[in-house]
């Protein structure tokens, strides 16, 4: 949809899209009391920046203040415009405007992508057996759409939801954030279908191999004031959490997936948070992307998912009752 497209404008290009999130140089960040970098608080990575660079914007890194205001303006008056002879059954079946938040402001450093490497902002390639893996799933999912719960995105169910990642990508809505800190732990709590990740900073190592999670098992260390975080062990049933968005898996990822995260708080106000996505047998390169988070009062919200009571009955029911017509 066009609003969630940056607008082709003639551009000024900086190579320098990086320098523009680095901190003051005095700025200190504050400690817990065991002396850890604190990351705490509520946090929202809601941006107007797309993951990848919109194919127009080929080779344009990076807005000029003046574009970026220019954007940011236009899309305030696009969603809050009225929309003349839009029948009242439009929004049925589906959500609208008023339920979205995908934030007014582009990303830190007025990039055009949220990928910065590789340069061109743009997931790689996928490998041939990536590509396949792919290529199968969809259609799989197309021929057998509703044969059994097992055949529907968990999002319908208010389980699980690409949001809380990892990688924690932005979303239409809910991309809220709360992190807790003890000695021990990091906690970040996600308000989209309340995901908790518990990320242990005390050494133990990984899960043996054989046991795969849906959000993978995180472990964290401190390298200076960043927090960096290793999560393996995803299961290769992540189809199942991502392919309501028409993702199949993780853009292409299966149970090899590796993900390094940094979180680094970068002034009062700002938590950079990075990752990149380790995957040979599904990219034909490794590919990072910078979030700046931002702080705000909160609070955050009960994450009342009322699709889960009743979706799957109607989903199953009008299948059945569709193949039943068919007949």
């Amino acid at each position: 949809m066009k609003h969630r497209v940056l607008v082709s404008v003639c551009l000024l290009v900086s190579g320098l899209a990086l320098a523009q999130t680095k901190p003051a140089a005095k700025w200190t960040p504050p400690r817990t009391p065991d002396g850890q970098p604190d990351l705490q608080g509520l946090w929202t990575s809601a941006t107007l920046t797309p993951l990848e660079r919109p194919p127009d914007l080929a080779g344009k890194a990076v807005l000029t203040q003046a574009e970026a205001d220019a954007y940011e303006q236009k899309m305030r008056r696009e969603l809050n415009r009225d929309i003349p002879g839009s029948p009242a059954s439009a929004g049925v079946g589906s959500y609208n405007e008023v339920w979205f938040d995908r934030g007014t402001r582009v990303a830190g450093g007025r990039r055009t992508s949220l990928i910065v490497d590789p340069p061109d902002g743009r997931v790689p390639p996928l490998t041939p057996e990536g590509q396949k893996r792919m290529d199968a799933a969809r259609e799989y999912f197309k021929l057998h759409p509703a044969d059994g719960p097992e055949d529907r995105p968990l999002p319908e169910r208010c389980m699980v939801w690409p949001t809380a990642g990892p990688p924690m990508l932005p979303g239409p809505y809910n991309n809220n954030y709360q992190i807790f800190q003890t000695k021990d732990y990091v906690t970040i709590v996600i308000e989209m279908i309340h995901d908790v990740r518990i990320i242990p900073l005390d050494g133990r190592p990984h899960l043996p191999s054989n046991i795969r999670q849906w959000l993978g098992d995180a472990r964290g260390h401190w390298e200076g004031n960043t927090l960096v975080v290793e999560t393996t062990n995803f299961t290769n049933k992540t189809s199942d959490i991502s392919r309501g968005l028409q993702r199949p898996t993780f853009r292409g990822t299966d149970e090899n997936l590796r993900l390094m995260e940094r979180f680094t708080r970068m002034d009062a106000d700002t938590l950079l948070y990075e990752f990149t996505v380790h995957d040979p047998t599904a990219f034909t390169k490794p590919w990072s992307a910078q979030i700046p988070m931002t702080k705000f009062a909160g609070p955050l919200y009960e994450y009342a998912c009322h699709e889960g009571n009743y979706a799957m009955s109607g989903i199953l029911g009008g299948a059945r009752a569709g193949e039943k017509k068919a007949k």
